[in-house]
């Protein structure tokens, strides 16, 4: 558990007791005034994101890509806390990416895990300004999938926030992608989704399923082009690697081809070494099929 040194002084303790207790190692100083039972490097990723929004005072939530993470929203890796606070606020903490606004309105802060934080709306709103448009999708995609993706809250940001900086990559983002239909989980497959965007390739479905019989469970496949019968695997080395692996992926590939699509299998090496033969092979299989006009 962490604490304020106000909590502390309002559950009996004097500021003597606190230092007494910190030097004794009872007490372990996280931040300025912030405190744990535990050391910092035994803190758990809450306690973390707990102390940091109690570092930074009265008003602070948890913002921007640690409150994706905090709700189980992907974004891209961040070696600081994120913390929004009142304008008026300047203090500043080592570890802490610090955000100041006029804007943050009690509406839009809730509770997670106990943990002061944006509520998912505003989050989007947030980290659209520091992630890229492909990331905010995928984050979009993350949200859906949660169960978390509400639109009308989402909209009643940007309406309320029109000159903030992601507003307008997120509405971009909003009125041209679908959430849900791109859930690419791994770097592999982003790199995959990015060369047939850069080929301007027909958009494929991603983790989509093909029911093939009645008889054995329908398969989910990386990336599905259902007019073309295409069907391709990103294939990489750590979940591709075994010997039960390799039969696993022989037998779909097989049970594919009898029900008459196309299975192509393609591989980090591929994508990084050779990433032109890739896009020939993929323009040669999406060609229009045959008497399609």
């Amino acid at each position: 558990m962490v604490f304020s040194l106000e909590q502390l002084i309002g559950l009996g303790w004097t500021v003597r007791a606190v230092q007494q207790r910190t030097t004794a190692d009872q007490l372990h100083r996280i931040h300025r005034a912030v405190y744990s039972l535990v050391p910092r490097t035994m803190l758990t990723r809450d306690g973390r994101f707990m102390a940091a929004v109690l570092a930074c005072g009265p008003g602070a939530v948890l913002s921007h890509r640690s409150a994706a993470d905090l709700v189980g929203v992907r974004g891209d890796a961040s070696s600081g806390i994120d913390v929004t606070v009142p304008v008026r606020s300047s203090r500043r903490h080592e570890g802490i990416r610090l955000h100041r606004s006029v804007t943050l309105a009690p509406e839009d802060c809730t509770i997670v895990n106990g943990i002061p934080c944006t509520t998912v709306a505003r989050m989007f709103l947030d980290v659209a300004e520091v992630l890229r448009r492909r990331q905010v999708e995928r984050a979009l995609d993350q949200a859906e999938i949660l169960g978390l993706f509400n639109l009308w809250a989402i909209q009643g940001q940007l309406e309320r926030n029109p000159t903030r900086l992601g507003a307008k990559k997120l509405r971009a983002a909003l009125d041209a992608h679908l959430p849900g239909t791109t859930p690419t989980w791994s770097e592999l497959e982003e790199r995959f989704l990015a060369l047939v965007r850069r080929a301007a390739l027909p958009e494929p479905e991603v983790n989509a399923w093909i029911v093939l019989d009645g008889r054995e469970p329908a398969l989910r496949v990386d990336f599905v082009w259902r007019a073309h019968r295409l069907a391709v695997e990103t294939d990489g080395h750590e979940t591709h690697r075994t010997r039960l692996a390799f039969e696993q992926d022989r037998r779909r590939d097989q049970r594919l081809t009898v029900a008459g699509w196309r299975p192509l299998r393609v591989t980090w090496r591929q994508l990084t070494r050779t990433p032109a033969q890739v896009t020939e092979t993929l323009l040669a299989l999406l060609r229009p099929p045959v008497g399609s006009g």
